[in-house]
């Protein structure tokens, strides 16, 4: 992974079909982001999950609204 133009590195968004995914994923933005001097902040991290079931995560856990919900947030920005 590599990590170009950062002025601000903020609101990314990770997205995968699987929980082995993800993990590699947030793993290889870890060590991109540390190679550049950043860092993860576990206190301001979500994970968002729609329609899926989750048996890992704890608390940063959020089940994400049905998709009309999603959609009427969306139109609303």
């Amino acid at each position: 992974m590599q990590l170009d133009d950062l002025d601000f590195a903020d609101d990314l968004a990770l997205l995968s079909q699987t929980q082995q995914q993800m993990q590699e994923k947030t793993n290889s933005v870890a060590a991109a982001s540390a190679a550049v001097g950043l860092n993860i902040h576990e206190g301001k991290s979500r994970i968002l999950r729609y329609n899926t079931e989750c048996t890992r995560f704890s608390d940063t856990t959020q089940n994400a609204p049905n998709q009309s919900q999603l959609t009427e947030k969306i139109w609303k920005m």
